[in-house]
């Protein structure tokens, strides 16, 4: 052993850090050398060796408690080990691609939070005369359905797409977002509530197809908190929708109670 190298040595040959090569040996990765006559680890060709191997694995992806067992087995079971931790390494870069993307799409506001078919929707609102305040409390709504009841959401979408096809549903919604300046107690209140309704009712797309309805009709809990939400800020649509979905209620339509 008095021809071999030191620690620090070693970890340069190799291409790690001293304090590498004492985690390996923390870990039982590559054994400790004995001390020679003068009371130093002097490493030799065998120990090298290990440490080339060691790092040349946990390098390429191999977990380091995977190391050990990975280095005592025959070439057959090795072989496949390392397609195993390939398959692992592939998993994880789908994983942190898709982690960018989304660090991507932050940089882009709704998308984020949104697929683009609802970003769309969204960005159709203000070339319809629809306010900011109407499109940001659409955005926030989009995004708690998408989050509370998944299996609704792209038929909620749909209707959107067909409500913004509609010039009648269209002037509608934007004189109920104009209602918040009317008084609690305004007539046109219930005027506005009836034409909704009679609106929805002579356009059944308005009211989503029978699957998104029947989704949203077994979620009643989470429609109530997407309904309710900005409540407190708007509370004469409040009222305007929950007016509305009564008078549909009566005409047969299955819709979740607030």
């Amino acid at each position: 052993m008095r021809n071999g190298v030191t620690i620090g040595q070693a970890a340069a040959y190799v291409g790690v850090t001293v304090k590498t090569v004492r985690h390996y040996h923390k870990l039982g990765l590559v054994e400790e050398p004995e001390r020679d006559s003068s009371g130093y680890r002097r490493y030799g060709s065998a120990e090298l060796l290990r440490l080339v191997q060691v790092r040349t694995l946990a390098t390429a992806g191999v977990p380091l408690a995977e190391i050990g067992p990975l280095l005592d087995v025959d070439a057959e079971q090795f072989a496949a080990a390392l397609t195993d931790v390939g398959r692992r390494l592939t998993e994880r870069i789908a994983d942190l691609i898709a982690r960018r993307d989304t660090l991507h799409r932050l940089a882009d506001g709704d998308r984020a939070l949104l697929p683009d078919r609802a970003c769309a929707i969204l960005d159709r609102m203000p070339g319809l005369g629809f306010s900011p305040a109407y499109v940001a409390a659409q955005r926030e709504a989009l995004v708690l359905a998408r989050a509370l009841v998944p299996e609704g959401f792209d038929g909620f979408l749909t209707q959107l797409e067909h409500g913004l096809d509609d010039p009648g549903y269209v002037d509608l919604t934007k004189r109920g977002w104009e209602a918040e300046t009317w008084e609690p107690d305004d007539p046109r209140i219930e005027e506005l509530a009836t034409a909704m309704a009679d609106h929805y009712l002579a356009n059944p797309a308005l009211l989503g197809d029978p699957a998104s309805r029947e989704a949203w009709a077994n979620a009643s809990p989470q429609y109530r908190l997407i309904n309710n939400h900005r409540g407190d800020q708007a509370p004469i649509s409040a009222r305007l929708t929950a007016l509305t979905e009564s008078r549909l209620r009566a005409a047969g339509v299955r819709i979740p109670r607030r």
